[in-house]
């Protein structure tokens, strides 16, 4: 079975149409189901109409010099063929010293239980490939980023949904209780959490960690912003007691460095995790960039004035567009971690979140992100967007100068 929308007909060898029937265009059928993600269709629509792009997260400005001197480097150094599959010793090593840092003294073997990929992205794809058996229950907490529910379906996973609600979007714990089967094979998790920007509890933590090893649960935690939590300490799961040997730990260059194009990421586990995540990269990319590689271990031995300028610099950012949303009528809700921001859009009178955001671009200038399509019902997330401040400030404050202009008319 394939869908029914059509595509421009395939050129022959002229270059000419074949013919002048339109052909349909052909899927899998796990695949069928979605489309090209919310990020590329909201950049396109900046580009065509010339909006001040809040909505997907990448920095418009560049990461730090000394990461970028350290790749230059590794270039000219004739670092340039096919790196080991698993990650280059340097990188391998500087993940484990980073992790050890960060938990506070937990021991990672870094050449049996690091693996590097390109980008969390993949690295979230090689564990679901690599661990999760069709039919295996995954269970997620909506909304969520859209590639788990994809490379899930990719996997033949049974997806189960736990959501997070406003204002606070804290863990139902009862709900999670009452969902957990024999069939449950892994929880999938994101702390500091996209697109909310909440941060899991210690609480919350305990309570998972509990129900996964009374249940024999995986668990698999995307850590991607855990250097940008403002308002409480970063917790990795892994680190709590009985956990290690059944967590996959996912990460990234990207956001800390604001490097996201160059597609480094990684992750932790158990060599006998590892197992199935290094097979399933194996066939997926092989090797991760080489020159990128070396450079991101130099970037992972930055010194701990580093991140707290990061997180300091944030912090400004954070607050110029949280006041300047509060100030245009929106009603916007805690953001403890990430460089996102969640906010109610219905004060503004549109159908629902897509029509808002086509709004927001089309005659106000500023992108945002629906965030219906992070759910697996849609409905829950209708009245919410995302807004994200990786922006230098000055396109921050012209981005609400345009939305009081133009939104405040609407109140």
């Amino acid at each position: 079975m394939v869908s029914s929308s059509a595509s421009t007909a395939p050129p022959t060898h002229d270059g000419s149409a074949q013919n002048a029937t339109p052909q349909p265009v052909q899927v899998a059928r796990r695949l069928e189901k979605f489309k090209t993600t919310i990020f590329t269709q909201m950049s396109s629509l900046a580009i065509k109409h010339g909006a001040i792009n809040l909505g997907q997260g990448f920095p418009n400005f560049d990461g730090p010099e000394f990461v970028k001197e350290a790749a230059i480097q590794a270039i000219r150094d004739g670092n340039n063929q096919y790196a080991r599959g698993c990650g280059i010793p340097e990188l391998n090593s500087a993940v484990a010293e980073r992790f050890k840092k960060d938990t506070a003294g937990l021991l990672v073997d870094a050449e049996k239980e690091v693996t590097i990929t390109s980008g969390c992205t993949e690295a979230i794809a090689a564990t679901m490939l690599g661990l999760i058996n069709p039919g295996d229950e995954v269970i997620l907490f909506a909304p969520f980023y859209d590639s788990y529910e994809a490379t899930l379906s990719m996997a033949g996973a049974s997806v189960k949904c736990v959501t997070l609600r406003p204002p606070e979007f804290s863990v139902p714990l009862d709900e999670l209780r009452s969902i957990i089967s024999k069939n449950t094979r892994a929880i999938l998790m994101n702390t500091p959490h996209n697109p909310t920007g909440k941060m899991f509890t210690r609480e919350e933590l305990n309570v998972i960690s509990t129900l996964c090893i009374a249940n024999d649960v995986l668990v698999f935690s995307d850590e991607v912003y855990d250097k940008l939590a403002f308002e409480m300490d970063h917790i990795s799961i892994a680190s709590l007691p009985g956990m290690y040997e059944r967590t996959v730990t996912l990460n990234s260059l990207g956001k800390t460095f604001s490097l996201t194009g160059w597609k480094i990421g990684w992750a932790i586990a158990p060599a006998h995790l590892t197992w199935g995540i290094r097979q399933a990269h194996s066939f997926l990319t092989f090797a991760t960039s080489t020159p990128m590689q070396y450079a991101a271990a130099t970037a992972l031995r930055a010194p701990d004035s580093y991140f707290k300028e990061l997180r300091r610099d944030y912090m400004v950012k954070k607050a110029i567009l949280v006041e300047g949303l509060k100030s245009v009528g929106f009603i916007v809700y805690p953001s403890s971690g990430t460089y996102f921001v969640v906010v109610d859009h219905t004060p503004f009178g549109l159908e629902n979140d897509v029509a808002f955001c086509e709004y927001l671009i089309k005659e106000v200038g500023v992108v945002a992100i629906p965030t219906s399509v992070f759910y697996l019902n849609p409905e829950e997330g209708k009245n919410l967007v995302r807004f994200t401040f990786c922006k230098d400030e000055e396109t921050l404050r012209t981005a609400v100068k345009r939305m009081k202009e133009k939104l405040l008319k609407k109140l």
